[in-house]
């Protein structure tokens, strides 16, 4: 069965190109006020209003820009004392996606945030009103909502224009009772080349995760010359991910310290954080519940268990749902996980064969989705109590088949919102 290879390589090539090409290209979010959205005696929507509005939703207006149809989901990000809702909406033209704040004044629902198209640069405003009769008041005091319940109408624009075409969402049916999927995001969130308002692998990415629609992310450890666990992908510094410093080779040649003070990565003034600090990040401030940790050093793991355990613990006494897997890319990893004290019942994904995940009691096979669906192995882990997760698979056509056609519990992805969309949009 023929996956689109021909395009894959093109994409990637595209990719590639837009990486290089980072001085002359960039995305950044609108900034575009809305006094209204600001105004004193607005306030925050809770999660109970942000949640009545997840659905199915026609696009009544501004359909030649985001197609016919989307889905609306809802994530937050907590910030000490404060939580900041958002409403996301996922559509399935351009691998688009809106990202929104909710207000409220009385029983009139703002909306406003931005628009973007992961298959190009473009990005603006939006601003969304639900009036009262459209649904608000509905949604404020709990009522059902049925088709053509609730309308979100306002308008979107480009760049930091103001907003003045015209946008109408209406909701059509809840979303679809389909088993269970983890959305997992690639590197944290997806990609720097794709432009994202932050660095892959960072701590400003993990929030935006879940507002892509991701349930858990996948995220790359190495260790420093002073074996602390740090995110970074790529076996070297290089100005793909960080600013042209004068610094060359491997993480592993230097100390946390020396990262720390002399490396930022390409987006903003970040630097490359460490493991605990991205797992606090996850714990304390999303929603998300599912964590991998791609294993990219071949030295003893026990540093990365403990932490695992540390914060698997910490999660379980918050009442927090939150899975934490050891990946195990390769025999090398493989090899030192068997070392590990207890290993068999230590939370594992083992991307080799099924025997390999068999052995050491891993929770979830995952292997490339290359080798196509393979849906025997996958009822055999299946039947075994564990899962299987397929990666890395963005092309939304791809996404579609195996959704379709596979059997896989998971599918990491550079684009969750692609993936969100094509989940939650089936009948």
């Amino acid at each position: 069965m023929p996956y689109s290879l021909t395009r894959t390589t093109f994409l990637a090539l595209g990719l590639l190109l837009l990486g290089a090409c980072r001085r002359d290209f960039d995305v950044r979010l609108p900034d575009n006020r809305w006094e209204a959205f600001e105004a004193p005696g607005t306030a925050p929507l809770g999660a109970s209003v942000a949640a009545r509005m997840e659905g199915v939703y026609t696009v009544a207006a501004g359909s030649d820009r985001f197609g016919a149809d989307a889905v609306g989901k809802w994530s937050h990000t907590a910030a000490g004392a404060d939580t900041v809702f958002h409403f996301s909406l996922f559509f399935g033209k351009d691998i688009s996606y809106l990202v929104l704040e909710g207000r409220r004044r009385d029983s009139t629902l703002l909306l406003h945030g931005y628009w973007r198209s992961m298959t190009g640069i473009e990005t603006g405003a939006v601003r969304l009103t639900v009036t009262p009769e459209a649904g608000g008041r509905a949604l404020l005091l709990g009522t059902a909502i049925g088709a053509g319940g609730l309308v979100l109408e306002g308008a979107y624009g480009d760049g930091n224009g103001t907003p003045d075409r015209p946008l109408r969402f209406s909701f059509d049916r809840p979303l679809a009772a389909s088993r269970p999927l983890e959305i997992v995001a690639h590197r944290g969130g997806g990609t720097s080349a794709d432009l994202l308002p932050a660095s892959e692998n960072s701590l400003e990415i993990l929030p935006y995760a879940a507002r892509f629609g991701a349930t858990g992310v996948e995220i790359d450890v190495r260790l420093t010359r002073d074996g602390v666990p740090v995110l970074y992908h790529d076996a070297t510094l290089n100005e793909r991910l960080i600013v042209k410093n004068g610094l060359v080779g491997p993480i592993e040649n230097y100390t946390f310290a020396q990262l720390d003070g002399l490396v930022r990565l390409v987006r903003g003034n970040e630097r490359i954080p460490t493991l605990r600090a991205a797992l606090e990040t996850i714990l304390t401030r999303t929603p998300l519940r599912f964590v991998w940790l791609d294993t990219k050093f071949d030295a003893p793991i026990d540093g990365l268990r403990a932490l695992q355990a540390e914060f698997q613990q910490r999660a379980a006494v918050l009442g927090r749902p939150l899975e934490i897997v050891i990946g195990i890319p390769d025999e090398q990893v493989l090899e030192r996980f068997r070392a590990l004290p207890g290993h068999r019942d230590v939370p594992s994904l083992v991307e080799l064969e099924t025997a390999d995940a068999e052995s050491v009691n891993a929770r979830i096979w995952a292997p490339r989705w290359t080798l196509g669906l393979q849906n025997d192995k996958v009822a055999a882990m299946q039947a075994q109590g564990r899962r299987a997760f397929v990666w890395t698979l963005d092309l939304p056509e791809n996404v579609a088949l195996f959704l379709r056609e596979g059997r896989f519990d998971g599918i990491l992805s550079n684009y969750p919102t692609a993936v969100a969309y094509a989940h939650y949009i089936r009948p």
